[in-house]
Parts: structure tokens; C-alpha cells; sequence
């Protein structure tokens, strides 16, 4: 893995964990889905403007297409919405941790379902993952914590996580901006047709939430998933999905600082074990590579 792609991953990382705390802060003053609906839709735009301005075109490839339509549903409609949804009684923390519990639904159930093997530093990784999420959320259910919003943040990483199992070749064809803005006009559509269903709807714009709903539009809506396919692109899934160890940690700590939010000796040691046990999947899913013998 070369430097540009560390250094890429680690924007993705932080830009990415930081969409927890601006969605917060938005549904505080907005009903969930419109405003996320309103979000994705000019963000949507905005993409697909830059797209053509680059000269880039509609004629994606069946599996960008196959790819753009099932992570505009799975990922912006579902793992976003919900999330979104969730986060009116759920702290950002909280649905940072519980969403990073993605790449380890990903791996077990590769290894479960889709007979990949996996290396004994995989399962350990696995165990303390998963003990490491358990450890906090045993904290915070004793504290009162929201089930109900717990319980949908944790269908919306199961919708991720299917996504990522069924898209293996996203990425081929290049017109990495286009996907990126037909994928959010996708989840856009959804949530428009969901929010009247749902919520009751209204917005009251301050400053503070204009902020907030401009940050997410331009970095965790485009830059980041801009960076991130093109991310794929570069160093593949397997390798990419490593980054998505430093979630809990970036999470935690940017809803501590911007929102205030309390972060205890048992929340802080589950996000550590979390943490490790996340790169220890990853790192034990990464192809071994073979010394050549010397002749």
C-alpha cells in the first residue's frame, strides 16, 4: 500500500466518522429522512454537474450500474436513513460504534456464508470486536440508552454490509464521479417517497444547522465517497476496508469534542478492543504474499 493511498484513507477515515456528528446535529432542527433526502438530492446534482464538467458520461458499466442502484438503496437510503433516523434519541457515538460493527458483518459473514477463509487472526479479531461493541453497549443500555434507535443503526450496518458482499467490482470503468452522483440522486428518490410515511415533516434553519447540512453535502457526501471509490479503485476492497478500523476511534472522539458527549472508562476500553479487533480482521484478510525462493 503506497502513501497516497494511506494518506487517502485516513481523510476517508476521518471525513467519514465525522458524517455521525453533523447528522446530529442536523436532526436536532430537521426531521431526519426529508432533510437527508434534501441532502442527498444536491449533493446528487452537484455530482453529476462536476461529472460532466470533467467529461464524464452516463455510460456506466452493468456492474457500475448493478453497483450504483444497490448502494444508493442499501447504503444512502437504508444504512444513512436509519441512522439519521435513529440518532433523534441515539448519540453520535453511538451509532458511530454500532456502525462500525460493518466490516466485521462483512468478514463473518464471508466466512460463514460465502465459505472465504479466514485466518485464526481473523476470528480473535472477530471475537473482540464484537466483545468490544458488547462491552459498550452493555454501558450505555444500563445508562438509558434508546434500543429502539440502537436496533435500526444496527439494520442500517447490515444493509451495508450486504451491499459490500453483493457489489464485488464496483469500481471498473472509471466515471468514479458520476456513480457517486447517480448513487445519491437513487437514495434521494427513496427517501423522499419514505419521509412523509415516517415523519412528520419540517425544518428550522439557524446557523448552526446550515453548517452542518453544508458540511455533510460537500465532505461526507461527496468527497468522501468520492475518495472512497476511488480508493477501491486503487488498492482494492479488502485493502481499502482496513481504514474502516479507525471509525469507532474518530467517531467517539468528534462527537466528544463538537457535541459534548461523555465518553466513560468502559466506553473508552470497548472502543480500544473494538478498534484492534476491526484491524485484526482486516489484516488477516489480506492476501499473503509469497516470497520468491532464491535460486
Amino acid at each position: 500500500m503506497d502513501l497516497r493511498a494511506i494518506g487517502m484513507g485516513l481523510v476517508f477515515a476521518l471525513i467519514w466518522s465525522s458524517a455521525f456528528t453533523s447528522a446530529r446535529i442536523i436532526v436536532a432542527d430537521a426531521s431526519p429522512l426529508f432533510s437527508l433526502a434534501l441532502r442527498f438530492l444536491i449533493s446528487g446534482l452537484i455530482g453529476i454537474a462536476i461529472a460532466r464538467a470533467m467529461g464524464q458520461n452516463w455510460n456506466l458499466t452493468r456492474d457500475q450500474w448493478r453497483a450504483t442502484i444497490l448502494f444508493g438503496i442499501c447504503q444512502n437510503a437504508l444504512y444513512l436513513g436509519l441512522n439519521f433516523y435513529a440518532m433523534q434519541t441515539v448519540e453520535a457515538s453511538v451509532a458511530a460504534i454500532v456502525a462500525s460493527t460493518m466490516p466485521l458483518l462483512v468478514a463473518l459473514a464471508s466466512w460463514l456464508f460465502l465459505k472465504e477463509k479466514l485466518r485464526p487472526l481473523g476470528v480473535a479479531g472477530l471475537i473482540a470486536g464484537f466483545a468490544g461493541v458488547a462491552l459498550i453497549m452493555g454501558n450505555r443500555i444500563s445508562s438509558g440508552v434508546d434500543l429502539f434507535g440502537v436496533a435500526l443503526c444496527g439494520i442500517g450496518a447490515l444493509a451495508l454490509a450486504f451491499a459490500t458482499l453483493a457489489v464485488r467490482s464496483a469500481t471498473s470503468g472509471g466515471n468514479f464521479m458520476m456513480v457517486v452522483g447517480l448513487q445519491m440522486i437513487i437514495g434521494s428518490a427513496v427517501l423522499f417517497l419514505a419521509a412523509p410515511v415516517f415523519e412528520t415533516i419540517y425544518i428550522r434553519p439557524n446557523l448552526q444547522w446550515m453548517t452542518a447540512f453544508t458540511y455533510t453535502i460537500l465532505f461526507p457526501g461527496l468527497l468522501a465517497t468520492l475518495i472512497w471509490f476511488q480508493l477501491l479503485n486503487r488498492i482494492g476492497a479488502i485493502r481499502a476496508a482496513t481504514f474502516h478500523f479507525l471509525n469507532p476511534v474518530f467517531g467517539v472522539t468528534i462527537a466528544a469534542l463538537l457535541l459534548g458527549e461523555t465518553l466513560g472508562y468502559l466506553d473508552a476500553v470497548g472502543v480500544a478492543i473494538t478498534t484492534v479487533g476491526i484491524l485484526a480482521v482486516q489484516l488477516s484478510r489480506q492476501p499473503v504474499q509469497r516470497s520468491k525462493a532464491s535460486i
